[in-house]
């Protein structure tokens, strides 16, 4: 008997492995994932500009990074104590202006680095819904509560998403044409738009990211189905946190080891046996620090530290 309807996930063609270099960009589920990835000690870097939603705003933060283009004081405004940007996520706001254009332009050139010897971009999507500037008609990353009436808000159609992820894997290939590219749907529903709304704004983003990958015009490009998973296998709110919105831990981890079934080299699979080993032991509290059985379990632990960075030098533990 079965008591769901599990998702069928095609094997990636470009699997991630210990020797790749990932950067995680999007909404909050980029986050998660980020933070699995970190866990696991790979080689990932996630939202050097904070959490975007939209397509637009990470599509136009992408093409301003290959560009080179660095932030100016046209580009932040001062607002509640703080100077701000449009284009990026709150972290970033300082109450000096000077500090926060060094962290726009540090992370613009870490990013393009980063862009530059990156093996696998996983990005993941999270509305359709935008906010347009009124005045400089731009769409915005983040409203950093500014008024509402500063604003219009408005769905994007499928073709602009469509050309919005085009111009975003465009820019990136001119500096790396061989990277591949992970493409997922946030599974958190953004209820604050409308139940209706939501539906509308995800199903825009998963027309247009099946229109483009379906008639292959993103080489190299692989979609995830995180939505799916959530939304049609575990369809169950015991999969979400108190705020009946996000994924909780348990489901997170149950898109990981789908994503790792689909996405990650087998070849790597006793490694991350091997890391988890060791995550979970440095997370042990003994009850007696001094007890000859805790040193000996330091000393083990110790070793396997240091011949999992023999392997693999770039892990810290």
């Amino acid at each position: 008997m079965n008591f769901t309807t599990p998702i069928s996930i095609t094997k990636s063609e470009h699997c991630v492995d210990f020797s790749s270099e990932i950067i995680t960009i999007g909404s909050c589920f980029a986050v998660n994932m980020g933070e699995r990835l970190d866990y696991f000690k790979f080689k990932n870097t996630t939202n050097p500009f904070g959490i975007i939603f939209n397509p637009v705003s990470i599509g136009k933060l992408i093409v301003r990074t290959i560009n080179q283009k660095k932030f100016t004081e046209e580009d932040v405004f001062y607002l509640n104590e703080r100077f701000h940007c449009y284009e990026v996520h709150s972290d970033l706001s300082s109450a000096n202006q000077q500090e926060l254009l060094d962290r726009l332009n540090a992370s613009l050139e870490f990013t393009y680095k980063k862009i530059k010897v990156a093996t696998h971009i996983l990005i993941t999507y999270g509305t359709s819904w935008v906010y347009q500037e009124k005045n400089s008609g731009a769409v915005v990353a983040n409203c950093h509560k500014m008024p509402q009436s500063h604003f219009d808000k408005h769905i994007l159609s499928v073709a602009s998403i469509e050309a919005a992820i085009q111009n975003t894997v465009d820019a990136i290939r001119k500096v790396n044409p061989n990277c591949s590219f992970v493409f997922t749907l946030s599974p958190v529903r953004h209820i604050k738009d409308g139940f209706v709304e939501n539906q509308r704004s995800k199903a825009h983003l998963i027309t247009a990211l099946q229109n483009l990958l379906s008639n292959h015009l993103l080489d190299k490009a692989y979609y995830f189905p995180a939505y799916e998973i959530v939304m049609d296998e575990l369809r169950d709110y015991r999969f979400y946190g108190d705020d009946l919105v996000h994924p909780s831990s348990m489901a997170i981890e149950y898109i990981w080891q789908r994503f790792r079934a689909s996405s990650i080299s087998e070849t790597a699979f006793s490694t991350l046996d091997e890391v988890e080993a060791i995550q979970k032991s440095l997370l042990h509290k003994p009850f007696n620090p001094l007890a000859e059985s805790h040193q000996k379990f330091q000393s083990k632990l110790e070793e396997k530290i240091s011949k999992l960075q023999e392997k693999h030098p770039f892990m810290k533990f």
